[in-house]
């Protein structure tokens, strides 16, 4: 694993996944490449309504605030 994707995991478990269990959901991070996350919304986050406006309004932002280099936040496909 990459410094840069450790340091995505290390946000995602510390900032972003005890969030998203609190409310029954949950991030898996799937990969990073030229500085496009993918991630994967998971439990009650997968199949939610406000699951884009969790990964753009949460998960992109909180990410991109701890770790400039990360351009975007997208769904993993």
């Amino acid at each position: 694993m990459s410094e840069l994707s450790e340091r995505i995991q290390q946000v995602l478990d510390k900032d972003i996944r005890p969030a998203l269990q609190m409310d029954g959901g949950d991030v898996e991070f799937v990969k990073e490449v030229d500085g496009v996350v993918q991630v994967r919304l998971q439990g009650a986050c997968g199949g939610c309504p406000m699951a884009a406006y969790t990964l753009a309004g949460f998960v992109e932002e909180r990410l991109k605030a701890a770790i400039p280099e990360i351009k975007e936040v997208v769904p993993a496909g």
